[in-house]
């Protein structure tokens, strides 16, 4: 029961920790760094705690007592979350057991753990499992491949099955981030279970590659179907894929809810949870309500804002109105309100229940499927900047891979992300653990010094990177502080590429660092003995583009995968382009960790195709290189 209980409180906090973050420099109303106490039950009642009138009365007296006069009759934000965070624990334990008791939403199961002889106990949300289940066979009901497979039961029960043989999982992945897996990679017919453990081991890879963090989960895992890890990781790849249009190039609309003194930075900056609230208060103020929403969980139980929302977004020819808020019982007026969002075909994710008990992911999962598919904001004219601030190719795989490590807070958008350090310190630290002293790192910032604090630990990472003997000539931690591009990109690529040759030199046990010849000769020697034709002369070798280098290399270290009959040889940028598809999905499914995308293929862009044939390299080491990772991020999380 213990098990239970830490496993799921951590889970509940950290979602609320996160929802936290971002609420709180919204309540710093003069941006002085402090909340007023008098403003207490205000800013209290903003982040979801509905206390009454004595209860905060008796904080207030009891922080009186206990403060200096430093900041009398104010609190600092630190100690605002911290307040928050208490109060969240104590309402997740006390919630916690009465949810157990009348075994609601959760469901025990035990002996999972192959490390522990007694094993452990995790805890499922029943709720999730619904609400993934039916997305699965509203979003992939059609797909033929999957035939056998969907729909998946009413309750969910058949999920951990149907992900088995890991076709579904690798046809999820593309759903949320489309052609990610190039479909002749996967294993349709002929199903063995070391075929199935292609697919799974395919989709495992596919999914790091897209950003998800895989820490603790491995393809034996999925092909047990575990239950709790299966979840973890399609909450992962769907939130992936709702939250990929919430950006200006898919949505540029977004534009409209900056505020008279932002610019599009400002919104770069900012967080899909957080836009959505922008958007959703938005859409409130042009319904002329005057209830604005802060978070995803206790503001939305009631129905009300949901219901306005729908009426605002929605056509007149949709027929969405406002019965809902008639009912006076809560799950009722639940029901009547997802009656209205499935006039929009948005009714996904939600049940009356996971309204009314305000249950953070599926609730933020409903609002970024409305948002998608309803946003309701009119495009501008001409967005001044926008070019500028698109997320390109480059950017969106250093960003994938970092958060594929781990790294809190996760990364939305590099340049404001990393302008604080702590990203880029945690790098350092699986790249080269213990080489950060974190007693010089400033975690939290305070009010006044903390545009120095953050220079000072950018200026700290820039010292920690001519260690490693990056080169940074020109690169000052002002420049990662200020989020120039160009400089920031050039420290990221040498911490990517270090991280590449740190675990290659790991696995060589050599002693010797790996060096970028060393990968050039192995990759040759490798096609030699294989009887292959092909040779790499260096990583700017013009062959490397049409792709058949890597698919060469594919089936000299794992004879007979590479069906050649796939393999086009017209020289085309299409057909090169379709080879270097193939080839990166084909690597994924030996188990090779691949960045890349094809277009570093076909484009020879040295640095990702260094990767590429490091990451290959790294399979005749160690065919599975999960154990490497999870010792270095152990050893991050552990500080």
């Amino acid at each position: 029961m213990a098990d239970i209980m830490n496993i799921e409180q951590q889970q509940t906090l950290e979602e609320f920790k996160q929802n936290l973050e971002e609420l709180i420099p919204d309540l710093d109303a003069n941006k002085d760094g402090f909340i007023d106490l008098i403003e207490l039950k205000d800013a209290l009642n903003q982040v979801g705690f509905k206390l009454a009138g004595y209860q905060v009365r008796e904080m207030i007296d009891e922080f009186k007592s206990k403060q200096r006069t430093a900041h009398q009759g104010k609190l600092n934000l630190e100690e605002f979350e911290t307040l928050c965070l208490d109060l969240k624990s104590k309402d997740v334990a006390s919630t916690f057991k009465t949810v157990v008791s009348k075994k609601e939403n959760l469901e025990t199961l035990g002996g999972m753990s192959s490390i522990s002889s007694e094993g452990t106990t995790h805890s499922v949300r029943l709720e999730e499992q619904l609400a993934f289940s039916d997305w699965i066979n509203s979003n992939l009901g059609h797909d033929k491949d999957l035939q056998h497979l969907l729909p998946i039961d009413a309750e969910g029960k058949r999920l951990y099955q149907s992900i088995k043989d890991g076709i579904l999982l690798c046809k999820i992945i593309n759903h949320s981030c489309p052609d990610t897996i190039d479909e002749r990679a996967i294993n349709k017919k002929n199903l063995t279970v070391y075929r199935e453990f292609e697919n799974l081991t395919l989709a495992l890879v596919s999914s790091q590659a897209i950003g998800c963090n895989i820490v603790n989960i491995d393809a034996h895992d999925l092909a047990k179907g575990k239950p709790h890890l299966v979840l973890g990781l399609l909450w992962q790849i769907i939130r992936i894929g709702l939250f990929s249009h919430i950006t200006l190039d898919s949505c540029p609309g977004l534009a409209g809810l900056l505020f008279d003194n932002e610019r599009l930075e400002d919104l770069m900056k900012m967080s899909p949870e957080a836009i959505l609230l922008r958007w959703v208060n938005h859409h409130l103020e042009r319904a002329g309500i005057s209830r604005r929403c802060t978070n995803f969980q206790s503001d939305i139980v009631d129905s009300e804002i949901y219901s306005h929302l729908l009426k605002q977004i929605a056509g007149n020819e949709a027929d969405v109105n406002l019965d809902a808020l008639r009912e006076s019982d809560l799950q009722q007026r639940a029901e009547i309100m997802l009656q209205q969002a499935a006039k929009l075909n948005c009714r996904s994710f939600l049940t009356p229940q996971d309204v009314v008990n305000g249950v953070y992911k599926l609730n933020l999962a409903f609002v970024a499927n409305l948002f998608n598919n309803h946003p309701g904001l009119d495009k501008p004219e001409q967005i001044e900047g926008l070019e500028s601030i698109e997320e390109t190719r480059e950017e969106k795989t250093y960003r994938n891979w970092m958060n594929s490590m781990g790294v809190a807070p996760h990364v939305n958008w590099l340049y404001s992300d990393l302008a604080d350090g702590l990203v880029i310190f945690q790098l350092f630290d699986v790249i080269k653990p213990g080489i950060v002293n974190w007693s010089r790192v400033h975690k939290r910032f305070t009010p006044l010094r903390k545009f120095m604090e953050k220079l000072e630990n950018c200026n700290y990472a820039v010292d920690l990177g001519k260690q490693l003997k990056f080169s940074l000539v020109g690169i000052a931690g002002q420049d990662l502080n200020d989020g120039n591009a160009t400089l920031t990109l050039a420290l990221i690529w040498q911490l990517m590429r270090a991280y590449t040759l740190s675990i290659l030199s790991r696995l060589a046990n050599t002693g010797n660092p790996i060096i970028e010849k060393e990968i050039v000769q192995w990759v040759n020697t490798r096609l030699a003995d294989a009887g292959k034709q092909s040779q790499l002369r260096n990583f700017n070798d013009p062959a490397i583009a049409d792709g058949k280098i890597v698919i060469d290399l594919i089936d000299a270290i794992k004879e007979g995968s590479i069906n050649y009959e796939l393999v086009r040889t017209s020289g085309t940028q299409e057909d090169n382009l379709a080879n270097a598809k193939y080839a990166i999905s084909m690597a994924r499914k030996i188990g090779a960790r691949v960045y890349a995308l094809p277009e570093d293929i076909t484009e020879v862009k040295p640095k990702m195709v260094m990767t590429v044939f490091a990451c290959m390299m790294a399979l005749d080491y160690v065919p599975n290189m999960d154990s490497v990772d999870q010792n270095s991020v152990n050893h991050n999380n552990s500080n």
